[in-house]
């Protein structure tokens, strides 16, 4: 028995999805098909309600549709817009999202069961969820008796009874109902009876999925296997997943819940959350699709998970998690000279993925530990010609220069303006005659103000006065207000981290001094460093740097546009 493949259908179960490798109108075998079915994930994102949570975490009613929107171009299934009873932004969220048209994901809105002095058509949060007129409605049971009695302060007959009315009233509209049975492993603990009767009583109700939370992120993966698989053997709804990471376990839990049969998936983009978070889709995601087989996600869209990753950063306004697994800048950095040495020959040497899977790269670390096989694999990565002598020398440089105080691991944009100007190809984009800096301190008042004169590529000398909130902040502001004639592009930079660090401390308040800057822009993030026994010298000379790269990146980007522009006219 053979069936031709289906493209999906925008509505969730409609069609079969094709396996990356395969192309529409293929023709699969039952064992096929059945292990298709068997091994599909469905992925739950809750980053723009649960994500919410998080400390430092606020979207407004704009930063929600379009990570919305990233979220469906990823290829979700489900996305949870907010909890439209508790504030007007959901509410408005709902009502906006309903505008567009979205190719793979459904909208659900959050809630909880009625309350217990209330019928469900008089609940004024089950009515909530009707009038966003979402596809889903997911709403929240409490699992463990403790809360029970000492939160919501009903019976447990009570609780079944919320539950079980709340899930059949929005059947009744019909709505696709998902549950998240919260506390789900501390209930199934101290009272597993209980906790698998409110399955039950939900599956009778007719709740299409039964999500079991560990909310407290408190249990281990073994414990809840084991809890996970009891629940399977007690009903036939499908089961989810929803893992909190207080133990740093959220990943690793998601991941058994799967092994033990668990379809459903959910978590957050970036792991936001409340206290330490929620399961990281960045990882949970990759782990399913690259080392267990389940086709999640297809090829084309798991590239677009690191671009997602830093765009949803990018619009929480928080910095990038440098060492987040899959995603991270330095999730494929190289450091050591026998680490680079050894993965330019193989990457499987130090590399359990390929990094461009995932929409990430390789980056190659300049530090005192390296070694002519990292200066290469550097320049490698910039086309430049290979020249032994060249690289001989570069690297006398570097360590000459680690030696004074500077250090490239984090300062990349510096080492390739290093690079550029060693073999003559460095171009400058402006001269600078000499800048000032003054602190007023008065009274009731701190003022800082900077002025640069610089030439610009007018051939012009220009001076440019600005206050900040500092001496390097002014002096940047001053730059900028110099140069965004000529650059307009420097408009859309920004600083997003300032380091300073004092190299020999014996020398006290004479010391030496180093700063690393990280800049980043619509597309990248890149780092500069400066070394001076001046504070402000050194910053301006990491300042500097960060802008020229800027605009260096800029002008290499437009030349290959040209050239692309060009070969395809």
């Amino acid at each position: 028995m053979v069936f031709t493949l289906t493209p999906p259908s925008p509505i969730k179960g409609e069609g079969i999805k094709p396996c990356p490798e395969r192309s529409e109108g293929s023709t699969y075998t039952f064992a096929e098909v059945l292990l298709t079915f068997m091994k599909k994930i469905t992925l739950y994102d809750t980053t723009l309600r649960d994500g919410t949570q998080a400390e430092g975490v606020s979207f407004s009613p704009q930063d929600k549709i379009s990570i919305a929107l990233k979220l469906d171009e990823l290829g979700l299934d489900y996305i949870e817009g907010g909890y439209p009873a508790s504030n007007p932004k959901d509410k408005g969220f709902f009502k906006e999202i309903s505008s567009h048209t979205l190719r793979h994901a459904r909208i659900a809105a959050f809630g909880s069961t009625r309350r217990a002095d209330k019928k469900p058509e008089e609940d004024p949060g089950l009515q909530a969820l009707l009038k966003a007129e979402t596809p889903v409605t997911t709403i929240v049971a409490k699992s463990w008796d403790l809360h029970v009695r000492e939160v919501l302060r009903v019976s447990l007959e009570d609780n079944l009874r919320m539950l079980s009315d709340s899930i059949k009233f929005l059947k009744s509209h019909g709505r696709e109902t998902i549950v998240d049975m919260e506390h789900f492993f501390d209930g199934y603990k101290h009272n597993p009876q209980y906790t698998l009767k409110l399955l039950k009583v939900a599956e009778d109700a007719g709740a299409d999925t039964l999500v079991l939370c560990d909310t407290n992120g408190g249990c281990l993966p073994a414990d809840l296997e084991e809890a996970v698989k009891k629940a399977r053997g007690h009903v036939k709804v499908p089961l989810g997943i929803h893992a909190h990471n207080d133990c740093d376990l959220a990943v690793a839990n998601t991941l058994a819940a799967v092994d033990a049969g668990v379809r459903h998936v959910q978590g957050t983009i970036n792991g936001f959350g409340e206290r330490c978070g929620n399961a990281d889709l960045c990882s949970v995601i990759p782990n399913l699709a690259l080392k267990k087989g389940f086709p999640c996600l297809d090829e084309t869209r798991l590239k677009k998970l690191t671009e997602i990753s830093r765009y949803v950063n990018e619009v929480a306004n928080l910095p990038p998690r440098t060492n987040q697994p899959f995603v991270g800048y330095s999730a494929f950095a190289h450091k050591g000279g026998l680490h680079v040495d050894a993965i330019r020959k193989h990457r499987a040497t130090y590399e359990h993925i390929a990094p461009e899977s995932v929409g990430n790269e390789r980056r190659i670390l300049i530090s005192e530990l390296s070694g002519s096989a990292t200066i290469l694999a550097k320049v490698e990565k910039y086309n430049i010609t290979h020249d032994k002598e060249l690289m001989r020398q570069i690297l006398k440089q570097v360590q000459e220069l680690e030696h004074q105080g500077y250090h490239y691991e984090s300062a990349e944009a510096s080492f390739e303006i290093l690079v550029k100007k060693a073999l003559g190809r460095y171009k400058s984009f402006f001269d600078l005659e000499g800048y000032r800096t003054i602190v007023e301190k008065r009274q009731w008042s701190l003022t800082t103000k900077a002025t640069v004169e610089i030439v610009t590529p007018d051939g012009v000398k220009r001076p440019a006065t600005a206050e900040g909130d500092g001496p390097v902040n002014a002096l940047d502001a001053a730059l900028r207000k110099a140069l965004e004639k000529f650059y307009p592009s420097l408009k859309e930079m920004r600083l997003v981290d300032y380091k300073v660090r004092v190299i020999d401390p014996k020398e006290g308040t004479a010391a030496k001094v180093r700063v690393v800057i990280q800049s980043q822009d619509h597309q990248d993030l890149w780092g500069t460093v400066g070394v001076s026994e001046n504070v402000i010298e050194a910053s301006w000379e990491a300042l500097v740097d960060s802008i020229e790269y800027k605009l260096l990146k800029d002008e290499e980007r437009s030349l290959k546009s040209q050239r692309e522009v060009a070969r395809h006219p």
